[in-house]
């Protein structure tokens, strides 16, 4: 079995699939974007096929360390999104040539079933109880939200008191029991991140996401100490040694690798071993399409510490494109009370419309994020 063929092709709304093919005729998907970054990313998926080009795929974790290694510079989200969508494609040809779900292949199941969580709007407080109450009805026993607009290095009382009432709201509606995860997003500095968890803490989050950036790790390990409230990060880490630091400080209780930025399905089941040896949590991140979060579950699936999901149907960013689109078995994705059931096709366990995907395809497709800026111009986190 030897690779002959890779394509990519760009989707509304922001996604980028690349399909690897061998010469007796097996194909695999993987989705390696950087949001905001497709077209570089897609370069260098290209720039990769040499490596490729004429070799067995069963190799995996032989042709992830020479992508890897083989260039001398390494790491970087452009990089490692590559190399992730690359990764998901060989074992998803792997599964498919060995029919068996990937999962299989890293040592079997641990769980039955996934528990995932929902994104809600949350621009005012009477938008997100709305949006929370809909997610409950429709099952879901937790839900993730934007904690602060822009913001400057010391966020005023305005920032802090909308927060608070926004986060109220969506807790008496929901019931004490209900999961609600607060994002971040990376926009407070040091002092405002130690307020607004200190202000948080009665509410009881389920968690907070990128208080401040992850490369502030001293920072971290500061507010970890301070608050009793759960830290996540880790979507803006890529490879295992990306994570490494936040571990050994031991200033994160919840590890959020993206399977198509980390590094695919092989280093983020490394990651979550890794993270497993420091009782640390691992949440995938997962805000993009069909083919990362079939990534994301084979790991999830065969991971102790894997506790929720992410998941992108009905975010703001996918605008009537949802993960199921492009999927000949979109009943792979149907949540039932809070949970994903196991998937249990060959390889990744979705079946790409590879019609509808050549359909759709948009080469010069340039999706990009928001530029904030504060009242005074200063461009601030988006």
């Amino acid at each position: 079995m030897k690779l002959t063929k890779l394509e990519t092709f760009r989707l509304k709304p922001r996604w980028l699939l690349v399909r690897l093919e061998t010469d007796d005729g097996f194909v695999g998907w993987g989705e390696p974007v950087v949001e905001g970054r497709a077209g570089t990313t897609e370069a260098c998926v290209h720039e990769l096929w040499p490596y490729l080009l004429g070799q067995d795929p069963r190799r995996v974790e032989q042709l992830w360390q020479t992508l890897y290694r083989g260039g001398f510079y390494r790491g970087g989200p452009v990089l490692t999104s590559a190399i992730s969508g690359i990764d998901q494609a060989l074992w998803d040809i792997k599964g498919k040539a060995m029919g068996a779900p990937i999962y299989d292949m890293l040592g079997g199941t641990v769980r039955d079933k996934m528990q995932v969580y929902s994104w809600i709007d949350s621009d005012t407080a009477e938008i997100a109880v709305k949006s929370a109450k809909e997610k409950q009805a429709l099952g879901f026993r937790s839900i993730k939200m934007l904690g602060i607009d822009a913001t400057g290095w010391v966020s005023d009382s305005e920032t802090i008191t909308t927060l608070l009432e926004k986060v109220q709201a969506v807790r008496d509606a929901t019931g004490p029991n209900f999961g609600i995860a607060i994002d971040f997003h990376g926009r407070a500095h040091k002092s405002s991140a130690r307020t607004l968890l200190r202000e948080l803490e009665p509410l009881k989050p389920l968690f907070i996401e990128e208080p401040v950036l992850v490369e502030n790790e001293e920072v971290f390990a500061e507010l970890h100490r301070f608050s009793a409230i759960p830290l996540a990060t880790g979507e803006r880490c890529y490879t295992r040694w990306g994570f490494k630091g936040l571990l050994e400080k031991g200033c994160v209780d919840i590890l959020q690798p993206d399977l198509s930025h980390a590094g695919g399905i092989s280093e983020v089941r490394r990651i979550a071993a890794m993270a497993e040896t420091y009782d640390v949590a691992i949440a995938p991140h997962c805000p993009l399409g069909p083919v990362a979060l079939a990534a994301c579950l084979q790991v999830d699936f065969a991971s102790i510490n894997a506790f929720m999901q992410e998941q992108s149907i009905g975010m703001a960013y996918n605008k009537g494109q949802e993960i199921d689109s492009y999927l000949s078995n979109p009943e792979v994705f149907v949540y039932q009370d809070g949970f994903v059931r196991l998937p249990d096709g060959p390889g990744l366990g979705v079946t790409v419309d590879e019609e509808k995907v050549r359909r759709a395809s948009e080469p010069d497709l340039a999706w990009k994020n928001p530029v904030l800026h504060l009242e005074d111009g200063c461009i601030t986190e988006w």
